[in-house]
């Protein structure tokens, strides 16, 4: 199982960022899909989740507005839109694939972001 991060980076405050994350090695339409960030000194926050159900999302409140999860099924790709950062967004990323049904839950190693103010 992998899964694999990519797209973080420096932005300005209120820039755009679009995370990706390339999962092989699992089904990953049966599988819902997650980005969860880590903020300095702060436990890990759930940011987006797409599950497996087509259209199936939900934003964290800090973001909602902001931000965008979405996910290609035909690339085992989950997509996090960022826009309008802001620095209190500065985080590693971290890409979550979960079935409940199964009891698994595999991790990527996570992408940077850091934004400038």
């Amino acid at each position: 199982v992998q899964l694999v991060e990519s797209g973080g980076g420096l932005v300005q405050s209120g820039g755009s960022l679009r995370l990706s994350c390339v999962a092989s090695g699992f089904t990953f339409s049966s599988y819902g899909m997650g980005w969860v960030r880590q903020r300095p000194g702060l436990e890990r926050e759930l940011v987006a989740v797409a599950s497996s159900s087509p259209g199936d999302t939900n934003h964290a409140a800090s973001v909602k507005g902001r931000f965008t999860i979405s996910r290609d099924n035909a690339k085992n790709t989950v997509y996090l839109q960022m826009n309008r950062l802001k620095p209190e967004d500065t985080a590693i990323y971290y890409c979550n694939a979960y079935n409940t049904y199964e009891g698994k839950d595999y991790w990527g190693q996570g992408t940077q972001v850091t934004v400038s103010s």
